[in-house]
């Protein structure tokens, strides 16, 4: 099912891509796997995927312990300070840096590992109070502020807007958080202004956020079915 429900989904971002005249190359697929088994993980990558992002540390280091060296990480979720040693250890990406304190631990902790790490700034577009995120206002003296820290890597924003039933009421949240990532690329202060990344998009609204430049797209249960309850 899983192999199934992936080909169909990546057929649909390459549609979606065509129709707006992007290049489905340079959308990625984030499998969302939080509370799902490694061996949903497992099933996955045997259909040829690598990219999954997780929202819960202790899950993902237990996945990550037992799943292919080729799986990659990205961190999803909001990421608690004393949790960054392990962040630091096992992501590829942090699509979740809000504030400099957390900036601030996973240089440290990179610094000791010797790597670098690429990282998102997640902003919150909607100004929701349910969800993390520095204000857009905030987001150029954060950028500002990694500059200092050499270990960090900030490739672009990362947001989650304000959920509807009608995918549509999404769109102005993705294009203002493009127009904000071009205004901040044109000041240089991402780590490579011309591909910047935006990640943006899930399962009920991905086409929308495609139409509106997103790069990294966080779909789970269009992959892996319900999600399983909390225990």
């Amino acid at each position: 099912m899983i192999a199934r429900n992936l080909e169909k989904l990546k057929n649909s971002i390459a549609e979606t891509a065509r129709r707006c005249g992007r290049d489905e190359n340079s959308i990625r697929l984030v499998a969302v796997s939080k509370r799902f088994p490694a061996e949903a993980v497992a099933e996955a990558h045997r259909a040829g995927h690598i990219l999954f992002g997780e929202n819960y540390i202790q899950e993902a280091e237990e996945k990550y312990s037992v799943v292919s060296p080729e799986v990659r990480f990205h961190f999803i979720g909001h990421l608690q300070t004393n949790k960054a040693k392990t962040a630091a250890e096992i992501f590829s990406m942090v699509e979740t840096v809000d504030r400099k304190k957390l900036a601030v631990a996973l240089n440290k902790h990179l610094t000791a590992l010797g790597r670098k790490q690429d990282i998102l700034i997640q902003v919150n577009i909607g100004g929701d109070s349910n969800k993390s995120g520095t204000e857009p206002a905030e987001t150029r003296q954060l950028l500002e502020d990694i500059a200092t820290l050499p270990m960090l890597r900030p490739r672009g924003l990362m947001t989650m807007p304000p959920f509807t039933d009608d995918p549509e009421d999404a769109r102005p949240y993705f294009r203002e958080l493009r127009l904000l990532a071009e205004s901040l690329a044109a000041e240089n202060l991402f780590s490579d202004n011309k591909n910047v990344e935006l990640s943006m998009g899930m399962t009920n609204d991905y086409r929308i956020a495609i139409e509106e430049g997103a790069t990294l797209v966080r779909i789970g249960t269009a992959i892996f079915g319900e999600r399983p309850p909390k225990n």
